[in-house]
């Protein structure tokens, strides 16, 4: 891999690197795309907002449950049906 130093003109010019850039040339003709990396710092985990007792309620529940081998299967017939 290239690695290339940003000075602080450089940086200015690319927006603090902040956001995603598309590189172009003179002609206007894109050879390139810039991420940036994130700062993890500002992020905290997220996980969904189910209670415990909620989560006590669903397996004990007699709702009917599929793997996802099962679920795959059925669209496939899904599928074949409408495609006839």
């Amino acid at each position: 891999m290239t690695r290339v130093t940003v000075d602080a003109n450089l940086r200015a010019k690319l927006h603090n690197l902040t956001e995603t850039l598309v590189l172009c040339d003179e002609g206007g003709h894109v050879f390139g795309h810039f991420v940036p990396s994130a700062d993890l710092s500002q992020w905290e985990p997220v996980s969904p907002d189910v209670s415990e007792e909620e989560l006590d309620r669903r397996a004990k529940s007699d709702e009917p449950r599929y793997s996802t081998a099962e679920v795959l299967a059925h669209l496939s017939r899904l599928a074949d049906r409408e495609n006839g």
